[in-house]
């Protein structure tokens, strides 16, 4: 059983969809006894990350998620407010799981922002993470890199998590790289949506609610 937490701040209805498509038995949540009980747990989010915070806060779910020992995902905001902070809406403490600060992106005439649409993610550490099996990339700037559409995923985001040691994938917009994704112990994040990544975002949630 997957929870899903529900806090009034995600996508859900997408993400739903996603596991209904992989026959994957979910249930939207916000209870800590249900969270704490289920197989995996995803924690979804669109939107500003200082609301979606507070919102989180409001729940009381944020201790619970911190001592959570099965696979935890977080998506897009989701990712964010797992961090150590975020500069949106003036500033905000996050949970703290990630050893990354979330930036907005810097403004490009080449590169708009906010950064919507399909992206090429690269440098996956296969070695420390299963979530990118079967994806098969080399490194952003490998010869690898140079064809195929087996390593574009879907972004919607203007702000993004910085480089760390953390970081298992990364993307580019502009001149900026940034975090595409994130790992700790048994907490795992992406900033794309795989939800809504087609194939490869397929692969990426089979490969989650398999660990």
């Amino acid at each position: 059983m997957v929870a899903i937490i529900d806090y009034n701040c995600g996508n859900l209805r997408s993400v739903e969809n996603a596991l209904e498509r992989l026959g994957c038995q979910y249930v939207l949540t916000r209870d800590a006894a249900t969270i704490k009980a289920a197989d995996k747990v995803i924690l979804p989010g669109v939107g500003n990350a200082a609301e979606a915070m507070a919102n989180l806060q409001k729940t009381g779910l944020v201790p619970v998620i911190k001592k959570l020992r099965q696979p935890v995902l977080g998506i897009c905001v989701g990712m964010q407010i797992m961090c150590r902070d975020s500069e949106e809406g003036g500033g905000v403490e996050c949970i703290g799981i990630f050893d990354a600060h979330v930036r907005r992106l810097p403004d490009n005439p080449q590169a708009k922002v906010p950064h919507v649409g399909w992206n090429e993610i690269g440098n996956l550490n296969l070695g420390k993470c299963k979530l990118f099996n079967g994806i098969g990339l080399g490194g952003a700037d490998s010869a690898a890199s140079s064809a195929g559409t087996d390593r574009y995923v879907y972004f919607v985001h203007s702000y993004c998590p910085t480089l760390c040691q953390d970081t298992i994938a990364t993307c580019v917009h502009g001149k900026t790289m940034f975090s595409a994704a994130l790992k700790y112990e048994n907490f795992y994040a992406t900033q794309f949506h795989p939800e809504k990544s087609g194939a490869v975002g397929e692969t990426i949630l089979r490969n989650f609610i398999s660990l």
